[in-house]
């Protein structure tokens, strides 16, 4: 990732590379040495984490991102996201299993989990076992960037073909959202700017589309 005057450049495929083989289980050992204000940014190269660390020693990561971001999405409800999920699932995904409930879910501590998760739940139905595949939301993302909704949507919808955060799956990421990996980065920037100050950067945003 190049740094530009304003502040972080887009994601290069060197960053991309060297964050995948630092989920290595080889690599996973090194990142007790991360600062903890850093670590959903632990397996990116060191001089990239340099470089937020600087943002962040500035006060500038939330100006960051609210500038390169500054529209808010206007899924409001559990409805519209299903049919946001559903859209780009009959897109791109038109062969793979049907989703039967998506929703925002307040339960997903996004600090000590993930952003969202996909289930499937088997139910008896007459003679036959029926799955049923759910997809949910962290709520935090009710207010964000219609770019970090669809990463994660994108993310959950690629576990109905690919199991594995392995190549195949990230190939699928990126063929619905073909800047998925710079949008991943900047989630985790957001994250760690959530992780420090508390300040969410589009709730105001929002507020303001609900009251209109």
């Amino acid at each position: 990732m190049a740094v530009a005057a304003a502040g972080l450049g887009t994601c290069t495929e060197q960053a991309v590379a060297s964050k995948r083989a630092a989920t290595a289980p080889t690599a996973r050992r090194d990142a007790s040495s991360v600062p903890d204000s850093l670590r959903y940014l632990s397996a990116y190269p060191p001089d990239l984490q340099a470089q937020v660390a600087g943002l962040i020693a500035g006060s500038g990561l939330g100006v960051h991102l609210r500038k390169r971001y500054p529209v808010v999405h206007t899924v409001r409800n559990d409805r519209a996201l299903f049919q946001f999920v559903t859209a780009l699932k009959n897109e791109y995904l038109r062969g793979a299993d049907g989703v039967d409930k998506v929703l925002f879910d307040s339960k997903i501590q996004v600090i000590r989990h993930a952003l969202g998760l996909h289930t499937t739940h088997a139910r008896v139905q007459g003679s036959r076992l029926k799955a049923s595949r759910e997809i949910r939301i962290a709520s935090l993302f009710r207010d964000a960037p219609p770019e970090f909704l669809r990463m994660i949507a994108v993310h959950e919808l690629a576990h109905l073909k690919e199991r594995e955060h392995d190549k195949a799956f990230y190939k699928l990421c990126c063929h619905m959202a073909p800047d998925y990996h710079q949008l991943e980065f900047d989630v985790r920037l957001y994250l760690t700017h959530l992780d420090l100050t508390g300040e969410r950067l589009w709730a105001c945003d929002t507020a303001q589309i609900t009251t209109e």
